[in-house]
């Protein structure tokens, strides 16, 4: 049976994808030791407290890593494309895409969306404007 916009993800990752459809990126906290976490888990992967709630994350952060995708499969991500790990403000590193306008390790970044008509957008980061 295919997903919908209505059902994707599991019991553990369904309020982040239901968040992603109204461009929210979600991310857990620990009410016990105060830490975000990203990916998805039933308890806190510092302190293994099973108080983890979903936050909205700020959807901004620093390239932490990258690398240039030249060759792709997929008709909905042509070559060549950036994937990298983002470190969010909150803590936690996001492994994503980034559009051509962030390029370099250090850059500061803010979540944008790959909308998608079979499943729900999928957060991708984008160069940040950032006060001066």
């Amino acid at each position: 049976m295919a997903e919908t916009r209505e059902s994707f993800g599991d019991a553990l990752t369904r309020p982040f994808w239901d968040a992603a459809t109204r461009h929210e990126l979600l991310i857990q906290h620990c009410d016990a030791c105060g830490r975000h976490q990203f990916y998805p888990r039933a308890f806190c992967r510092f302190c293994h407290a099973a108080a983890v709630t979903w936050v909205k994350a700020s959807g901004r952060g620093v390239v932490y890593s990258l690398t240039r995708i030249w060759h792709s499969d997929d008709p909905a991500q042509p070559a060549p494309y950036i994937n990298a790990l983002v470190e969010l403000d909150e803590g936690p590193r996001f492994f994503t895409t980034l559009l051509a306008c962030a390029e370099r390790i250090g850059q500061r970044v803010r979540v944008a969306w790959r909308d998608r008509a079979d499943a729900p957008p999928l957060p991708v980061f984008e160069a940040a404007e950032e006060p001066a």
